[in-house]
């Protein structure tokens, strides 16, 4: 019979001990086979019910994804209805319903198609020396309202850049007359929604409540970074898909980049401004945690992560009196 059959048969799981097992003459191998197989006996039913528990979460998300959907369409169809309330010619009143319905909408999932079909539209209807400056608009728009949806870190926004500036290029290249007017508009509306971003962070950083300390706390480090370099996020996602451009379009790409150099520096400014503030913040976090400090100390977790830190000293300590041996 092996070491594990015997531990099966002979561990009472009332009383948690060992009737016939002499741990004291166990090598590591057969000492980790112990460990191992009262672990499986002890946790079968905590592990089974956290199975069932994941099961239970992967079918929620779906049909959260799912609700989530029906929500969107949902929106759609009433800001639909609320169109045809209004008269077509009735351009001040439609305005105000479509600045809403972008505020009101998640735009995340359909920004693609929503900029290429903002930027055609500007064409059409604006005349040449309006054109830029509405799509400037346009952009400077669509990405404030997705970067605010979600969190201001630098993997979303870049994706959020580069999609924005992926479909003006789809354009432009389609209408090379007017090219360059599109893609200047488009970064320069991509740096302004950007930069309102990251003003309505810090504005938000100045009025946060204690309670919500842990968001800034648990991301300090990563939204920190993230600010310390969103001029140098923007220069590369433009660089990025310069390179991934024909030869035309990554020309006036690589040109404009460069006279934006000086337009950053405002970015840079907001930046460096609102780290300050949150560096602000979480140091008047820190110093009302010290007060609770002595309390965390004593938790149980706290307790067992101590015992956990001594247990490895300890068997450091003793591969290395073994390895000088």
């Amino acid at each position: 019979m092996n070491i594990e059959q015997d531990i099966q048969q002979s561990y009472n799981n009332k009383f948690r001990t060992l009737d016939k097992v002499d741990i004291e003459s166990l090598n590591l191998n057969e000492m980790k086979t112990l460990a191992s197989s009262i672990l499986n006996l002890e946790t079968k039913k905590l592990h089974d019910e956290l199975e069932t528990l994941l099961l239970q979460k992967e079918q929620l998300e779906i049909a959260i994804d799912k609700k989530s959907s029906e929500l969107q369409d949902a929106k759609y169809s009433v800001f639909n209805l609320l169109e045809t309330l209004v008269k077509e010619d009735d351009t001040q009143t439609l305005s105000k319903l479509h600045q809403v319905k972008l505020q009101s909408i998640d735009l995340y999932d359909l920004l693609s198609e929503t900029v290429e079909s903002a930027i055609l539209t500007a064409l059409e209807k604006s005349k040449d020396n309006e054109a830029a400056q509405m799509i400037e608009e346009i952009v400077k728009e669509l990405t404030h309202e997705t970067i605010k949806e979600g969190t201001l870190n630098t993997i979303r926004v870049r994706k959020i850049l580069s999609t924005i500036l992926h479909s003006a290029i789809y354009i432009a290249e389609a209408t090379p007359n007017t090219s360059e007017m599109i893609l200047e508009a488009t970064l320069r509306g991509m740096r302004a929604g950007l930069l309102q971003s990251i003003d309505r962070f810090k504005q938000r950083l100045a009025f946060m409540p204690l309670e919500a300390k842990h968001i800034l706390i648990e991301d300090y480090d990563t939204i920190m970074e993230d600010l310390n370099q969103t001029d140098t996020l923007f220069l590369q996602v433009v660089q990025t898909q310069a390179n991934e451009s024909d030869a035309n379009t990554r020309k006036i790409l690589v040109d404009i980049n460069k006279k934006m150099h000086h337009d950053l520096e405002e970015l840079v400014h907001m930046s460096k401004e609102t780290a300050l503030v949150m560096r602000s913040k979480v140091s008047d976090f820190a110093k009302t945690a010290i007060t609770k400090a002595d309390i965390a100390l004593k938790s149980e977790t706290a307790q067992e992560a101590k015992r956990m830190g001594a247990q490895a000293w300890g068997v450091a300590k003793s591969a290395l009196s073994s390895l000088i041996k």
